[in-house]
């Protein structure tokens, strides 16, 4: 059976993909909230944040009405403060570690706080920082995700005029390409691109693909300095016979099309099989039971312990209606004219080491659709001099890789981790960047 599209009526896209986590609806919902916090001396909630938002100040200053207070102390932080609000794996980042988890009550709701200030100021355009008069010096990034964005915003601070050189239409990255659009809307993503750039003296080409409309050596003759935050490529390959049949699809590019082309657009199958349990597994298979598939089933080969999702995202997915097959690893995808019909997967245990291994027994699943989220490869032709392990660009301390003005961050140097991490990968190597540009007046 071919997969479908515009399976279910333009009111019920709508209610699928409404905010799963919708904001504060009035002033006071959101003091009464921000009133709980304790305001701890060297507060968990802070040095839990990759990026080190002051979390009680920025509540603080919520409860004292000054709410462009508080969103410049998030921005000064996390320039994307507004998207990582939705996104960010809050329960085991800073609400994780809020102290009121220790005494069994509701932690600090800091996510929503930070988007009570943050959506704001992005929506009425708040021009919270000044840049710095030009300093003569141009600074290339490559990539306008958020290690690049928050790069390009830190260095136009200090009067560097950057050109960001993004493969892709739009800018975001990852939050406007890669998460499932019930968490953050395309439009949202546009409009915290368009408040990051207001800033000033970043220009950004679209369309522009590293290694094919522009090289790496070109810009090294352009630039004082090139920064690299190009993220990671596609979805990893299972490596399975019938991989290349009819109905298999890789979960980045699903979410991609979905992100692209609008809901009634993508096509889904009756019955879903989800390869994978990381936040990207977990956005394919509630989005696809959302487009209208009958039956979503992650299969996983290790344990509910093992899994790199969270357990908010996870019951996002039981919510949903998703089954879930634990320890059963693929091994073959049989078809039908051209399609998928089965997926064979083999029983794992866990040996001493905890490491899964097969037990021989095989069980199928009746599916007409495959997406596979076990990963992402990174981009290894797109700079080939870059000194790389396993296709991760190598740096050191400085964020610099092998050649001489040239740095890196983000997912194509960590692997592909949360948009936070990437946000503070771009601080780092703006930092790295300005001593690297002014080194002679130090």
């Amino acid at each position: 059976m071919a997969l479908r599209n515009n399976r279910l009526t333009n009111e019920e896209y709508d209610e699928h993909f409404s905010d799963i986590h919708p904001p504060f609806e009035t002033h006071n919902a959101a003091l009464v909230e921000a009133n709980r916090c304790l305001f701890c001396y060297d507060a968990p909630c802070t040095k839990s944040c990759p990026t080190s938002i002051n979390v009680p100040k920025f509540i603080k200053q919520i409860t004292t009405e000054n709410l462009k207070g508080a969103a410049y102390t998030i921005f000064s932080a996390n320039i994307m403060g507004g998207g990582c609000s939705k996104v960010c794996p809050v329960e085991k980042l800073c609400e994780g570690a809020c102290v009121y988890n220790l005494m069994e009550e509701a932690p600090i709701p800091i996510a929503k706080l930070q988007r009570y200030a943050t959506e704001r100021a992005i929506h009425e355009k708040w021009p919270l920082f000044t840049r710095q008069a030009s300093n003569g010096k141009k600074v290339a990034v490559i990539g306008a995700g958020p290690a690049g964005l928050s790069c390009a915003h830190a260095l136009s601070r200090e009067g560097v005029e950057v050109t960001i050189y993004e493969k892709e239409s739009k800018g975001g990255g990852l939050m406007t390409y890669g998460i499932a659009a019930y968490k953050v809307t395309p439009q949202f993503c546009q409009e915290e691109v368009d408040y990051i750039t207001s800033l000033g003296g970043i220009h950004v080409l679209y369309n522009m693909q590293l290694g094919k409309d522009v090289l790496l050596e070109t810009l090294q003759q352009e630039y004082d300095a090139v920064y690299l935050a190009f993220g990671v490529g596609m979805a990893r390959q299972l490596a399975i016979s019938g991989e290349q049949l009819n109905g298999v699809v890789d979960a980045i590019r699903f979410i991609y099309e979905i992100r692209t082309k609008g809901y009634p657009e993508v096509p889904v199958g009756e019955s879903v099989a989800v390869i994978g349990m990381g936040m990207t597994a977990i956005d394919a298979a509630t989005q696809a039971m959302r487009l209208g598939a009958n039956e979503v089933t992650l299969v996983y080969r290790r344990t509910e312990a093992e899994m790199p999702c969270t357990a908010a995202e996870l019951n996002i997915a039981k919510l949903d209606g998703c089954n879930i097959i634990w320890l059963a690893a693929p091994k073959e995808i049989v078809g039908e004219n051209g399609h998928v019909k089965t997926l064979v997967c083999e029983v794992m245990r866990l040996d001493e080491r905890k490491l899964p291994v097969g037990t021989g027994e095989l069980i199928s699943l009746n599916v007409d659709m495959v997406i596979k989220a076990t990963g992402q490869l990174p981009y290894t032709m797109a700079a080939p001099k870059i000194d790389n392990e396993h296709g991760r660009v190598l740096i050191n301390e400085h964020a610099a890789t092998n050649l001489p003005g040239v740095f890196a961050g983000g997912d194509c140097v960590n692997g592909g981790k949360e948009v936070v991490d990437a946000v503070q990968a771009g601080k780092e190597g703006a930092k790295a960047i300005l001593k690297y540009l002014f080194r002679e007046v130090e």
